[in-house]
């Protein structure tokens, strides 16, 4: 599964983001004659992956449609440092009230790629690929999915309707592993069905069970190993928690098929974009 962006849910943020931004006006725009045009460039200032154009693009369309944009780089791409990624020419005044909130999506999208594709190029030529995760920013879930996408991650279940997964809470409502699974295969057929495990004797049991996908959650490494071999190939097996850029590699060696990474989207620096008038 991988996130869809619609091009109204992207109107739909960039509305709210610049009613919170300009809300009844930008009175310090409103300082520069409204006669005035410009020229911009925007610059990256590191090494990033690029994300948000599309974002980036609808905040001019909603404030000045005649604010024209030129992109030197696209949705995915590795840029360097002081790299101009786009210019823009239009009046002074929406280029000038819709800086800040363009430069916020860009700088957070293309963090967040960025962040995807560390994680991706520590473990490449390994067979593990890595999956985000629902820690993400409140109301940009979608455009968060897309940016790790960008990365070149694999999106997880993109919410709590499209994928079943079991964890700890959900066992000891249900009673046990077992219970839970089967009512799932009964109710969601068609859905991915995971369940997270702590230890090895619920892997097992979650194995048995029938589960599609198991998380294997917080199990150092030698665990991992012996974890990988109880499956034997049975079900798909998810490492998570614990995991950095310093240990990523290692676990990946073990043969797992995922590894879930949270702060792809909760822990992400963002990029440090600048906007400069010719």
């Amino acid at each position: 599964m991988s996130a869809a962006v619609s091009r109204q849910l992207i109107q739909h943020q960039v509305t709210q983001a610049l009613a919170e931004d300009i809300n009844t006006g930008d009175v310090t725009a409103n300082l520069i004659p409204v006669e005035q045009r410009v020229t911009a460039q925007v610059i990256c200032r590191e090494q990033a992956v690029l994300c948000g154009c599309e974002w980036f693009d609808e905040v001019f369309r909603q404030l000045d449609p005649n604010i024209t944009i030129h992109w030197k780089a696209t949705d995915g791409e590795i840029i360097k440092p002081e790299q101009v990624v786009c210019t823009l020419q239009g009046p002074a005044r929406p280029v000038l009230s819709g800086e800040r909130t363009a430069l916020n999506f860009l700088q957070t999208l293309s963090g967040t790629a960025t962040s995807a594709h560390q994680y991706v190029t520590a473990v490449n030529n390994t067979g593990t690929r890595i999956l985000d995760t629902r820690k993400t920013i409140p109301n940009l879930r979608l455009a968060q999915k897309y940016a790790a996408h960008c990365g070149g991650a694999v999106n997880h279940r993109i919410g709590l309707y499209d994928a079943i997964l079991i964890k700890e809470n959900h066992i000891a409502a249900a009673g046990s592993i077992t219970t839970a699974v089967h009512k799932a295969q009964t109710d969601y057929p068609d859905l991915l069905l995971e369940v997270e495990v702590e230890n090895l004797s619920q892997l097992s049991e979650a194995i048995h069970a029938g589960a599609q996908r198991v998380l294997l959650d917080n199990m150092d490494i030698p665990t991992l190993i012996q974890a990988v071999s109880i499956a034997g190939g049975k079900t798909e097996l998810e490492a998570s928690g614990g995991i950095t850029l310093k240990n990523i590699r290692a676990v990946a060696e073990t043969g797992v098929d995922f590894i879930s990474i949270g702060s792809i989207t909760k822990h992400l620096q963002a990029t440090d974009f600048s906007m400069r008038f010719d």
